[in-house]
């Protein structure tokens, strides 16, 4: 077997392609990962509706101030909307919503404020009292988490309660 091994011929073009391309990819694959890692977690509370239906979305949380409840948000069927922007100050928060269509809801034993339309309201006591209607929230711990989803959907899970969550999300 004969070899050559001429100055330049022993790797040939691919291999001197390859040897000028390593150290710029290198750089290249460096400058991505600083980029990427220096680039904020996306943090926020999202509500996924899996059904094929409009839903109306209230939501509870306590702020500095107190108890504050918010709505309406419209999400349509297979959508998601962002509830609350940004990391969670709450570890605790409410949830409230209806099916536009059918009439049905999503709910728990929490009584909070809500109202016909648009709302931000603080405190949750004497709601109707204060010309509110109330309704039941459903609470979701989050553990402090920075993020938080919910996936609302038609199937209850056995017994009635809500679907298991995965981490960091929530089923009802």
């Amino acid at each position: 077997m004969q070899m050559w091994f001429a100055k330049g011929f022993g790797m040939g073009f691919a291999g001197r392609l390859r040897k000028r391309l390593t150290l710029p990819l290198l750089i290249f694959g460096a400058v991505i990962s600083a980029l990427c890692a220096t680039s904020p977690a996306r943090a926020d509370f999202r509500v996924c509706n899996a059904t094929q239906n409009l839903v109306g979305v209230g939501i509870g949380y306590r702020a500095k101030a107190g108890w504050i409840t918010e709505g309406w948000w419209h999400i349509e069927g297979s959508t998601c909307k962002t509830l609350i922007e940004g990391p969670l100050s709450s570890r605790f928060y409410y949830l409230y919503a209806e099916d536009a269509e059918r009439g049905g809801r999503w709910d728990g034993p929490i009584n909070m404020c809500v109202a016909e339309k648009e709302f931000k309201i603080a405190g949750v006591n004497d709601c109707v009292a204060r010309g509110f209607q109330r309704a039941g929230f459903q609470e979701y711990d989050t553990g402090e988490q920075a993020s938080w989803m919910v996936q609302l959907t038609d199937e209850p899970a056995t017994g009635g309660a809500p679907a298991t969550p995965a981490p960091g999300t929530n089923s009802q």
